[in-house]
């Protein structure tokens, strides 16, 4: 959006670590982490679906690990705030389970060390924060991160496990200067009114995380339950989806999605390790001074090796050839799907981090480490 005045906005949102979609994330990522722990050359597949009363597990796994997929999936719901049967869902609530072996026609090309499925995947980087990451998604992410932690330390004790974020940033001329807005949903308990509940939210989350990123807002501009009133959230009030998220995940709208989510997935599946691959590339671009803001494309066909698009896009802020970015991209990461595996070290478990606050601008991830 421009305004009169040649000022232009751009909005993004997150999703706290006890949305529907969010359960259903950590839930897959958890799977592939214990597959991953008994067998470094495991292959899962794994989707959830959370609603009243009801979790669904269905997918693949292919090779030798032996998963109790109901002990994990109440672990991570119990770690998750959701103990209260008032909540119409939570640790106890019944469990079906439908997980098959791997397709054997996928499972050949996977063998031979080629990509468990076709797409195209992005990277991407700019300077808008430390992290190399547009600042709207992280601002977006601080604030639910923050509200967790309000919840779960006892802080601000009738929230509940549930919540979304999304911020306001101004630009001129390409560069943040403020927060016009920022929006929390976040449901409570019903003995809390709503103004007691924006102006606690205010003071222990808006202004701490926003001064955070060398930002403030008025209180005006602060909204909570634009409806006014949001005391049961969770799976009861709306269903939740592995991989519905996948804006949130990546950048939060300010760059291209690629075809595919990431949680659930062994990285031999390109949707995510080609993903993952792509921000490393961006990320060393912009940090090692080549461009100011850098955009990786890649894709691959199922069972194809290499990519069969590898570019980049510096959108006029390059510092050297576009020759010459690519070498340095073919220097420092094997984009074929083994070089990934590898140059990543992908194959273990690292997986349940990522599916909350974010894929991309934590240095804990080896996607994020500049060389």
């Amino acid at each position: 959006m421009i305004s009169s005045n040649g000022i232009t906005t751009f909005t993004s949102e997150s999703v706290c670590s006890g949305h529907p979609d969010k359960i259903c994330d950590q839930i897959s990522d958890a799977i592939l982490d214990e597959v991953l722990k008994q067998d470094p050359l495991g292959r899962t597949a794994i989707e959830c679906l959370v609603g009243e009363e009801r979790l669904i597990i269905a997918g693949e796994i292919g090779g030798e690990s032996k998963v109790d997929f109901k002990k994990i999936a109440r672990e991570q719901i119990k770690r998750l705030g959701y103990t209260d049967s008032r909540f119409r869902f939570s640790y106890q609530s019944p469990i079906e389970v439908f997980v098959n072996q791997q397709s054997p026609e996928i499972a050949i090309g996977v063998k031979k060390k080629g990509a468990g499925d076709q797409g195209m995947m992005f990277g991407f980087a700019c300077r808008e924060t430390p992290q190399l990451m547009p600042l709207p998604i992280m601002i977006a992410h601080a604030l639910v991160k923050r509200i967790d932690h309000v919840r779960e330390e006892g802080i601000l004790p009738y929230l509940r496990p549930d919540g979304k974020s999304q911020v306001t940033v101004e630009y001129d001329n390409g560069k943040p200067i403020g927060i016009k807005q920022v929006v929390i949903a976040a449901p409570h308990h019903e003995s809390i009114s709503l103004p007691q509940v924006k102006r606690d939210l205010f003071k222990k989350v808006v202004v701490p995380v926003l001064a955070g990123f060398g930002f403030k807002i008025k209180a005006k501009d602060f909204i909570v339950n634009g409806t006014g009133v949001w005391y049961n959230g969770g799976p009861a009030s709306d269903c939740g989806l592995t991989g519905r998220k996948i804006v949130v995940d990546g950048y939060g709208g300010y760059a291209r999605v690629g075809g595919g989510a990431f949680s659930g997935k062994d990285p031999t599946k390109v949707d995510r390790s080609g993903a993952y691959a792509a921000r490393f590339l961006a990320k060393n671009i912009v940090a090692q001074g080549l461009a100011e803001k850098a955009e990786v494309r890649l894709a691959y066909f199922i069972g194809a090796k290499k990519p069969t698009m590898e570019d980049v896009e510096t959108f006029g802020t390059n510092k050297k050839s576009h020759r010459a970015i690519l070498s340095f991209m073919d220097k420092i990461l094997d984009t074929s799907v083994a070089g990934i595996l590898k140059g990543l070290n992908l194959q273990r478990p690292i997986y349940l981090p990522t599916a909350a606050y974010g894929h991309f601008g934590r240095e804990q991830f080896p996607w994020e480490k500049v060389v």
